[in-house]
């Protein structure tokens, strides 16, 4: 994917008001069988996925031992085959793709597939995405709700579609062979569905205060503080790995998190910028830009749990010099045309 096609503030500007598209081939995709498959995985994640019901799917986080992030993930459950055995689809991202794999097939009890390769992915998102793909696919896509899915057919071509995506608007995710994806992208394209590339991608995901995998969570971060508390569900689950930390985390408290902040004036914090109060370093900007929806510069970044309450005054340190910041509320940008 380009970081753009036609510019990043006219595709940004398209997702937020009609519907763009984006080619997000490069993302690991995972086939799981078996029938031990949620158990297992249950393990390997602070959320319930017992919860779910075929059709359902649950954005979580793989843990390590430590309570870090190995990644952040979307599983779909596929329910069950005639054998009985339990489905699944694993969406991970494209840098830690064979790393997720090695980890999965390490501690997995189920089979891995590996299809990352063999279909084209496809986003197309925006308040105007239900409107433009319902001629294009056979089943009735009113009823289908957030994070739900199901196998459809696509141009007249067997596929698989979620109600998911990375920008904080409505819109769909679809899986289809590679023949299939061009005929789709084409025909997106000539319905004058917008093209959009990486740099609106990563906007359109900040102010929506989506975490980017490698800027803003890690394997030295865990869930707690990295704001993803709503991930972590040890009333309702037993054993899984990283649970120890994560209670005494939850028990004593975290001592840094991951924040939302908007500058004063212009001046965009980017990764890596020190995050200053009281003229020391206390902390350090893990991803900003200058927010084409709302006009101001915003950032993410972790602080002392101390400096974390919405309303902090904080600086962030931009070529020498420092700059006045706050501590605001995420996401900076809730649409109001989010599938529920």
């Amino acid at each position: 994917m380009p970081v753009q096609f036609g510019g990043v503030k006219q595709e940004h500007k398209a997702v937020r008001t009609s519907v763009g598209m984006f080619d997000i081939s490069h993302m690991g995709k995972f086939a799981l069988g078996g029938k031990r498959l949620i158990e297992s995985l249950q393990y390997l994640v602070p959320s319930d996925l017992r919860r779910l019901q075929p059709g359902q799917a649950q954005y979580t986080v793989l843990l390590n031992s430590e309570g870090g992030i190995i990644d952040d993930i979307i599983f779909y459950d596929q329910g069950e085959d005639e054998a009985g055995a339990q489905q699944g689809f694993l969406i991970v991202n494209a840098a830690t793709r064979q790393k997720d794999k090695e980890w999965l097939q390490t501690h997995l009890d189920a089979t891995l597939t590996d299809l990352s390769d063999e279909n084209v992915l496809i986003a197309v998102q925006g308040p105007q995405a239900a409107a433009v793909l319902q001629p294009l696919v056979e089943e009735n896509l009113t009823g289908l709700k957030a994070f739900g899915h199901r196998n459809v057919k696509v141009l007249g071509q067997p596929g698989f579609l979620a109600r998911t995506g990375y920008t904080g608007e409505d819109g769909f995710e679809v899986m289809v062979a590679p023949e299939t994806g061009k005929a789709l992208w084409q025909t997106l394209a000539d319905a004058e569905v917008v093209p959009c590339g990486l740099g609106a991608r990563d906007t359109l995901r900040l102010e929506a205060a989506m975490s980017l995998y490698g800027q803003d969570i890690d394997d030295t971060t865990t869930p707690l503080e990295a704001g993803l508390g709503w991930l972590v569900h040890l009333e309702k689950k037993g054993n899984f790995i990283g649970r120890s930390v994560l209670e005494r985390q939850k028990a004593e408290g975290v001592e840094r998190r991951l924040v939302g902040i908007e500058m004063e004036g212009r001046y965009i914090a980017r990764h890596g910028y020190p995050v200053v109060s009281e003229g020391a370093i206390a902390g350090e900007v893990t991803s900003g830009t200058l927010s084409p929806t709302l006009g101001v510069a915003i950032a993410l970044a972790y602080v002392p749990t101390s400096l974390s309450k919405r309303g902090q005054s904080l600086e962030v340190e931009i070529r020498g010099k420092t700059h006045r910041a706050t501590v605001v509320k995420k996401p900076f940008y809730r649409s109001p045309h989010r599938s529920q």
